[in-house]
């Protein structure tokens, strides 16, 4: 039974398996179907270095020695970052060398036998001796912190060496072969400028390791300082316009080459960061400026029919400005800008501090001893006589014995500022034409308001004090008078002036110049270099105008009034022959002179 049952199962998968392999006898041959590819570029992401989350640990950065390179970090060419901008501020202050000159000295200094000969004043700042440092200082202290520039340390320190070597071999070596003269007077060693100079390496280290990475408010920072520095060395009378603007074209140029010769040694190595790459086409802006000033050189006074004349030098100036543009080609701004004229020639003013020519004591001088500070007056080239001073009873016959009875014993002027300084607040429309990608034309119209800070020449003396006995007759009878004099003033009696035992000293304004507020209005034409995204080197011509209403007062013979006793006092101020007799009292002259400006300059500017 079980083999029947075994026999019927084997037959039934048999025949099923048949039934199986004869459908898949008809079925069609498998087929492979390859997709269809083409080939195409994707993006693909690669590992990165996160500048930001490694630089905002803030951690001290104290590894001078070591060398470290942080990975994604393209090497810089020579090329790069070379803008030549150093080489038109450099013969812009070689081809206004020609324009100096030398003025009085304030004669109660010690100059070594030099008196009258240059300018001091007591305008005097230290500041620029450190502010000469404040670029490397702010890249040291921002790098000790950890915060992450262009360069680790031993890039930076072979750049910054480079930079300043090459700066002191430019400056050393034109200083001590041009051999110009200093305003003070004090050396030979002017031209260029070594403060100015290295202000602005210091300045272009700061705008390369942190400027151009970082933010670009550390180059503002930098070249503002910079300027700064440059500013303060001519009203301190160490430097002229000429020796700043080349000063400051060396600094730059120096650093340029200095980073340019540092990437082709260290190429890829040590480089921690690249410049900041920003699409502006918008050419809003804030920058900052450095020029020189040309344009009326000169203001006139009238006197009793003579014109009257101080001229200037050509001025230094330095300008903050901005706009904010709506498109590419209008947007509205403003300007700050400060300008400072120092005087090249006081005029006739300038003599009678010292005593040089004061003709109108002519016929006075039987009165009042004219004395010359530093010589012995008593002789026939200042209208005197031995013989007839001895017949008035002195006997003067050294210059001790007549220093110690004059009435003037030391008289001279101190220069407190030789400058007219216009500070003026503009705004108006700015344009710009776009010429290319790097390269725009642009222009303005401003209006403002100009204030002046005045020229300012005090005077100083000291002699001992002076009495004259005399007698006076004043007879008011019609017809009677002296010709010159008040009507009816006969001299009865006269004594020589004789010393009263007192000594005396006076300090006064003896003369001043200034100036009312006024309108001013301003155009100008620039040509703007923009070198990267986000930085410009703008070189531009500016002409302003105003109209301004000058005020001079002149005070020559304020210190009579402390010289001589009240009584000669009134005697001298009634006897002296000025037209309207007002010896003693200060004379003010009034101008309105038509102003009209001329600046060359260069700017640095922020694309914001």
């Amino acid at each position: 039974m079980k083999k029947y049952l075994l026999l019927v199962v084997t037959v039934f998968f048999t025949a099923l398996n048949m039934s199986a392999a004869n459908e898949w006898d008809n079925k069609e041959p498998l087929k492979l179907n390859v997709p269809e590819m083409t080939p195409e570029l994707v993006p693909v992401e690669t590992p990165s270095y996160d500048f930001e989350a490694n630089t905002d640990k803030w951690k001290p950065d104290v590894s001078f020695f070591k060398s470290r390179t942080n990975p994604g970090v393209k090497p810089y060419r020579f090329i790069d970052d070379m803008t030549f901008v150093g080489i038109p501020l450099f013969v812009a202050g070689l081809a206004l060398k020609g324009d100096k000159a030398m003025f009085r000295v304030n004669a109660g200094a010690d100059q070594g036998g030099k008196r009258n000969t240059q300018l001091l004043t007591d305008f005097k700042t230290g500041i620029d001796d450190y502010t000469q440092f404040f670029g490397p200082a702010m890249v040291v202290g921002l790098k000790l912190g950890g915060y992450e520039g262009r360069s680790d340390w031993p890039r930076l320190l072979a750049s910054a060496a480079l930079s300043y070597g090459i700066m002191a071999g430019f400056v050393n070596g034109i200083k001590y072969t041009a051999k110009e003269m200093r305003p003070d007077g004090t050396s030979a060693n002017s031209w260029p400028s070594g403060h100015t100079a290295t202000a602005f390496v210091g300045a272009t280290l700061l705008h390369k390791e942190y400027g151009l990475t970082r933010s670009p408010w550390w180059s503002v920072a930098g070249y503002g300082v910079a300027t700064a520095t440059g500013v303060m060395r001519v009203l301190n009378n160490r430097h002229w316009i000429s020796d700043v603007m080349s000063g400051a074209g060396l600094g730059i140029l120096s650093t340029e080459l200095g980073y340019g010769i540092a990437d082709l040694l260290f190429k890829g190595k040590g480089l921690l960061r690249n410049d900041m790459e920003m699409d502006y086409e918008n050419p809003s802006f804030f920058g900052i400026s450095m020029g020189v000033g040309f344009g009326t050189k000169d203001i006139s006074f009238e006197e009793d029919g003579e014109k009257e004349s101080i001229k200037f030098r050509a001025a230094t100036v330095v300008d903050a400005e901005g706009a904010y543009f709506f498109n590419k080609y209008i947007g509205i701004g403003g300007r700050l800008r400060v300008r400072a004229m120092s005087a090249k020639d006081f005029g006739q003013y300038s003599d009678n501090v010292y005593l040089e020519d004061w003709n109108a004591w002519q016929g006075l001088e039987p009165l009042y001893e004219r004395y010359r500070p530093g010589e012995f007056s008593p002789t026939p080239e200042y209208g005197y006589n031995i013989e007839y001073l001895e017949k008035q009873g002195f006997n003067y016959n050294s210059e001790a014995e007549f220093t110690a009875n004059a009435p003037v014993t030391d008289i001279y002027g101190v220069v407190k500022s030789d400058h007219i300084t216009e500070f003026t607040g503009s705004i108006g429309l700015y344009f710009n034409l776009p010429l290319s990608k790097h390269f725009a034309l642009g222009t303005k119209a401003l209006i403002g308001r100009s204030f002046t800070q005045e020229l300012d020449i005090d005077g100083y003396a000291e002699g001992n004090v002076k009495d004259i006995s005399y007698s006076l007759t004043v007879d008011n009878t019609p017809g009677k008078q002296q010709s010159g004099h008040n009507p009816g003033l006969y001299m009865n009696s006269l004594e020589y002036a004789n010393n009263t035992g007192e000594k005396w000293t006076d300090e006064w304004e003896y003369l001043t110049l200034g100036a009312k507020s006024s309108t001013s209005f301003g155009t100008g034409i620039s040509l703007t270099y923009k070198y990267k995204s986000n930085f410009s080197w703008r070189l531009y011509l500016d002409y302003d105008y105003t109209k301004k209403d000058y005020t001079l007062t002149y005070d020559p013979f304020h210190f009579m009034s402390k010289g001589l006793t009240p009584g000669a006092g009134i005697l001298f101020a009634d006897a002296a022959d000025f037209g309207d007799g007002k010896v003693l009292e200060a004379r003010e002259y009034n101008s309105t002179k038509k102003m009209n400006y001329f600046t060359i300059g260069l700017s640095f500017l922020v694309n914001l």
